[in-house]
């Protein structure tokens, strides 16, 4: 298998360095191959701007949809988000690792969602009709593909858990699961989240070591997260509301796109 693994963390010596470490030797260990994107090592750009698009005509109007699309088509995207593009087509798995700020992923990596998922490449693609609405949730460029997240956090496991105070973790990392990897075709796994990262001793680190290299062994054959495919029925085309026979009465909100009897994934 061809992993690439998006790192965004500034130091090599945190504890997200080390647990890449750890991934990366267990996934070499089985034969796998790995790329790394070091998103703060790489010095990558996070922010959309006209640098990213140095065929538009002076004084045009910046719409960065339109001249997403217009440059990838036209084979013109910057050459940093060329060789992201590139690596993301290589690999059969991809997984993105953070430590969760302020409730999301870094600036640096949303950063790198917005410049390499691409209009035409990832999104703004396939037929828009009354029996499909694009090629997204579920199908697109990266359908076939896996991905899943390694994320560690400061606060207790109960903080986030149904009734902790920071929100279900499985809420956190809904947009990120559903609405960046999911949307353009990957099969999302459960995420592995390590809690109260800044407390950890040298036993929890082998612990919480081991438990991600067995996530590493595991990686081809654990089941995804069961979402709703798109285009397969479940949902009214064109308003994209779920059809009101389906999911449990009365239910709302991110669980309602879970096939029935699917429970919690952190």
């Amino acid at each position: 298998m061809k992993v690439l693994l998006v790192f965004a963390h500034p130091e090599p010596r945190s504890l997200n360095g080390a647990l890449r470490d750890v991934a990366v030797a267990e996934l070499q260990r089985l034969g796998h191959e790995v790329q790394v994107s070091d998103l703060y090592a790489q010095g990558w750009k996070p922010a959309v701007d006209r640098e990213d698009f140095p065929t538009l005509a002076p004084g045009e109007r910046l719409l960065p949809t339109v001249a997403s699309k217009a440059a990838f088509g036209a084979g013109e995207l910057t050459q940093d988000v060329r060789d992201e593009i590139d690596k993301l087509l290589w690999a059969d798995a991809v997984i993105l690792q953070f430590p969760l700020w302020w409730f999301t992923m870094p600036a640096i990596l949303k950063g790198w969602v917005e410049r390499v998922f691409a209009c035409g490449f990832a999104y703004g693609v396939g037929e828009h009709s009354d029996k499909r609405w694009g090629n997204r949730y579920g199908e697109g460029v990266l359908a076939g593909k896996r991905a899943m997240l390694i994320v560690t956090t400061g606060g207790w496991e109960q903080h986030y858990g149904p009734r902790g105070i920071n929100g279900p973790i499985d809420d956190l990392l809904f947009p990120i699961h559903h609405g960046i990897l999911f949307y353009p075709g990957c099969e999302v796994l459960p995420p592995y989240v390590l809690y109260q990262a800044g407390r950890l001793d040298s036993a929890g680190f082998e612990a919480a070591a081991e438990r991600l290299r067995e996530r590493m062994r595991t990686l081809a054959e654990t089941p995804p997260i069961p979402y709703r495919r798109q285009n397969g029925g479940d949902y009214l085309i064109p308003t994209m509301e779920l059809r009101p026979e389906l999911g449990v009465p009365g239910a709302e909100g991110f669980a309602v796109h879970l096939s029935e009897g699917a429970g919690p994934t952190a």
